[in-house]
């Protein structure tokens, strides 16, 4: 029998406490105004192909990713006003690659993609990122980790900085024709998602122990990082340009976070997690979704969730 542990006066298995260690991230979903000029930037910029396309109402969703395997859903909502650097929502999506010469032609060619910025780049001690804003606003970081055995500790947090990284000697030394020419079938993935959120208590709550991530770094003011099974990050929140914000109102940028467990004892221990905290959900055997506490819906399903299913939520 395993051991119990009351939170809430509702008992919960200690095991159960914690999100799996093979969680993963998934697509974002993007309501966006502009949808054919988002499309092509983010093929242009980032080599994504459409996947799947469905009209639900007046919405299109448009399903972009690599090698069939999504990575964001763009719907097409263009009677919302603009993003508000100032509220709850989207610091950046980012993109993991999985190795430099991936990451350097990718980076190459959203310097070259019309309509999106490049605006700046950082060694991170566990990854060497670059970072971008698409043509709507919405930040975008790319990414390549180093080796986990390569990453330092302090204490039971992961060291990370923000070390110069320069742009030019890293494509100098990574760039080739053959991965710029490969293009989307390079694989990709959405290694982890970054939000802003109003108030870091609030978001620990939430994201840590309700959703069930491990804390991994409390080492930036303003700023919370998060993971499951030893990783630098899944998810972070920072308070850096929204502290005080309140619930989100309808606007461009965000949508939802989707969050791949391994299967359906994962979506059940999470039921028990939000239950405990009296926080609202839905759910079925596959998936749950819950709203955070500034209205940014997440989803949490198990694997194999198609293009179509993904429209569908």
């Amino acid at each position: 029998m395993r051991p119990e542990h009351k939170e809430h006066g509702v008992p919960i298995n200690v095991d159960e406490r914690l999100i799996s260690p093979s969680t993963s991230m998934g697509a974002v979903t993007l309501r966006v105004g502009d949808l054919d000029r988002m499309s092509a930037y983010y093929s242009e910029a980032f080599a994504m192909e459409p996947v799947h396309d469905r009209t639900l109402g007046r919405e299109v969703h448009r399903v972009l990713g690599r090698r069939h395997a999504p990575m964001v859903r763009l719907i097409h909502t263009p009677d919302l006003p603009g993003t508000d650097p100032h509220q709850a929502g989207l610091f950046h999506t980012a993109f993991l690659f999985d190795d430099a010469p991936s990451l350097a032609a990718t980076v190459y060619r959203a310097h070259q993609a019309p309509g999106g910025a490049f605006v700046g780049c950082s060694d991170h001690l566990v990854s060497e990122a670059f970072y971008f804003t698409d043509p709507e606003g919405n930040g975008v970081e790319l990414y390549t980790d180093r080796p986990r055995q390569q990453w330092a500790h302090d204490g039971d947090q992961i060291r990370m900085a923000n070390t110069y990284l320069d742009p030019e000697a890293y494509l100098q030394a990574h760039l080739s024709r053959t991965a710029v020419e490969s293009g989307s079938e390079l694989p990709g993935s959405v290694g982890h998602v970054h939000l802003q959120v109003g108030d870091l208590p609030a978001a620990r709550a939430f994201y840590i122990d309700a959703l069930g991530f491990e804390i991994t770094n409390t080492g930036y003011p303003g700023a919370l990082f998060a993971s499951a099974g030893g990783y630098h990050h899944h998810i972070a929140m920072n308070t850096w340009n929204s502290r005080g914000a309140g619930p989100r109102a309808a606007r461009l940028g965000l949508g939802s976070v989707a969050v791949t467990v391994p299967d359906q004892e994962d979506i059940a221990a999470l039921q028990a997690r939000l239950s405990a905290r009296s926080i609202p959900f839905t759910s079925d055997a596959r998936t749950v979704t819950a709203h955070d506490p500034w209205g940014t819906l997440v989803t949490v399903s198990v694997p194999d969730v198609t293009a179509e299913e993904l429209t569908a939520q």
